[in-house]
């Protein structure tokens, strides 16, 4: 009875350090996988880093506009569909201006304009855009020395912010009022404006103006890093708005907006 007993207790030991074993095994076989799978990686980006060859899954791209009729900035998240298709989502902020617009000095100092204004401007006009399209890639860099150069286009949603732009004008007291220029005008007080009220006055007064937008554009990645995206893009934007835009008195209010732009872009490639 002992000795079957000794005889069942060594099988079982056999077994358990047989099965530890195994799995001290596996584990290092997983590891040896999981290394060299990272291994292949590593070179499989070198070599497209030599190559200038543009394969990742997605990119982020932070952009600072300069356009015709205004300025903002932007964000764009793209994922990558094939080696040369990109499906991308846009999100802007630009501030427009109007070509009528013309700023005086309410006074000046040592040849300094201080307190100046923009004469008959109605509103701040603000646009936030979200927007879906596509990135093609036209050429690779060649090398990773080289442009990438990309065609895009996108399409989307507009909401127009309209900020009344107020003025300061003094009383007979002597105390500040702020006034919208149409106020002013038929009061006849364009001559007491001594400058705007700022940025921070009229928020509670906004008004909202939906719209579509559409872009075409050019990109040209100069880059020296794949995983880095550095950047200038030029293009055309358009947008309709389903009511008018006041921003200037007297002039023309618009629904539609055109206009030419320029932006230098950053972010990274995964």
């Amino acid at each position: 009875m002992n000795k079957l007993f000794l005889l069942v207790l060594a099988c079982a030991l056999w077994v358990g350090a047989w099965a530890q074993d195994s799995t001290n095994n596996a584990s290092l076989y997983q590891k040896k996988d999981k290394k060299s799978q990272k291994k292949d990686r590593i070179n499989r980006m070198m070599r497209m880093e030599e190559e200038g060859e543009l394969v990742f899954n997605k990119h982020n791209i932070f952009g600072i506009r300069l356009a015709t009729d205004g300025y903002g900035i932007s964000f764009e998240k793209g994922k990558y569909k094939t080696n040369t298709r990109t499906l991308i989502y846009s999100f802007e902020l630009n501030e427009k201006k109007s070509q009528k617009e013309h700023k005086l000095a309410a006074a000046s100092y040592n040849g300094i304009d201080i307190n100046s204004f923009i004469v008959g401007k109605l509103n701040n006009f603000y646009q936030f855009k979200l927007a879906i399209g596509q990135q093609h890639l036209l050429g690779g860099k060649g090398n990773k020395n080289g442009v990438a150069v990309t065609a895009l286009y996108t399409g989307g949603l507009s909401l127009g912010i309209l900020k009344p732009y107020l003025f300061n004008v003094p009383d007979s007291l002597g105390n500040i009022q702020k006034m919208t220029y149409s106020d002013l005008f038929q009061q006849g007080l364009e001559q007491d404006i001594s400058g705007s009220a700022g940025f921070t006055s009229g928020w509670g007064q906004v008004k909202f103006k939906p719209g579509i937008n559409a872009k075409i554009a050019m990109r040209f990645d100069y880059g020296r890093f794949n995983q880095t995206i550095s950047a200038i893009e030029a293009g055309l934007t358009g947008e309709f708005y389903f009511s008018k835009i006041p921003q200037v008195y007297l002039v023309n209010q618009k629904q539609f907006f055109f206009n030419g732009y320029v932006a230098i872009l950053f972010g990274g490639r995964k």
